[in-house]
């Protein structure tokens, strides 16, 4: 074998490896329940042509509890990042909940923002109907046990956001059976109206589903726009273009 392919080889693996150059914003991505961290590939180049530092976590979501998953997603990743001036979060459904655990355990000094896709903040109907159903549990875990609206639930216990979030809410569903379960407009899984979160910045609802929003490209340009201005783009706005390197506000 040429030295040369292995010497290019070895480079590629090390960079993977290495954390985010020192004065950079890094984004840490997190997926959601029984995805993957190709779900959120997609978006995560989007953010890295846009300039920033990316991190997507791979997480193993059904295998423990909330708790647990939230220290064993982000600590590492924080790591990754190393010495970055900011530290910012793009979220998929549960994704969001980690990282609201993870907080109310854990400051992040250089914290930046915070953007969140179709999180269950105040859980869904969805696991308070189909969570006794046999089968529920061993597909989806303990963390989707604690994902419904009753007293297992976890994001009705983390209270309010003390932190720059930005909440992106899909109200298209491709699932009407589910739909059923959820008494008000939703993406398939979650209603908007739980998507809110008490002290968020900005919220805003897009036709887009659970399972693709993180595909979408108005939802990417969306949630680089909240990175990049601690808002959403509204109509009297346009949307950026390109790349673009560019340090928060």
């Amino acid at each position: 074998m040429s030295k040369v392919p292995l010497v290019l080889l070895l480079t590629v693996l090390l960079s993977l490896a290495l954390p985010a150059s020192a004065g950079e914003a890094c984004v840490i991505l997190l997926h959601g329940l029984g995805r993957s961290d190709g779900s959120m590939e997609k978006l995560a180049e989007a953010i890295h042509e846009a300039g920033y530092d990316t991190i997507n976590v791979d997480y193993p979501s059904t295998e423990y509890p909330i708790e647990t998953l939230a220290g064993r997603a982000i600590a590492p990743a924080l790591d990754r990042c190393g010495s970055a001036a900011e530290i910012n979060f793009v979220t998929h459904s549960m994704g969001g909940i980690l990282v609201r655990q993870y907080l109310s355990r854990v400051p992040i000094e250089n914290l930046g923002r915070v953007v969140m896709l179709g999180p269950p903040n105040n859980g869904s109907e969805v696991v308070d109907r189909l969570g006794d159903f046999p089968g529920f549990h061993f597909v989806l875990g303990d963390a989707g046990l604690q994902l419904g609206t009753g007293p297992m639930s976890i994001p009705n216990r983390l209270g309010a956001a003390n932190f720059d979030v930005g909440i992106i809410a899909g109200t298209r569903s491709i699932n009407p059976v589910l739909s059923q379960m959820i008494p008000a407009t939703d993406d398939g899984k979650v209603s908007v109206q739980s998507t809110r979160l008490e002290g968020m910045r900005d919220h805003i609802s897009m036709p887009v589903t659970h399972v693709f929003m993180m595909k979408s490209d108005a939802v990417i340009a969306q949630v680089i726009h909240y990175l990049r201005h601690g808002s959403f783009r509204r109509q009297e706005t346009p949307l950026e273009q390109g790349p673009a390197r560019t340090k928060l506000n």
